[in-house]
């Protein structure tokens, strides 16, 4: 089986490709997303506060 000897050791080179190119694939997918899903209100809130105690220091 390609000179690794065992099918174990074979499994796990197939695993780590398969696992990088997941994770080539999801980087693509989400390549342009902001990281934000949806605004909370309440912590629109909370930054709100946030930038007025800021200014006021």
């Amino acid at each position: 089986m390609f000179g690794l000897g065992d099918g174990w050791v074979f499994s796990a080179y197939m695993l780590c490709i398969a696992s990088s190119l997941l994770c080539v694939v999801y980087g693509i997918l989400k390549w342009n997303s902001d990281g934000e899903t949806e605004k909370d209100p309440e912590q629109e809130h909370w930054v709100e506060d946030e930038i007025n105690i800021e200014k006021q220091l």
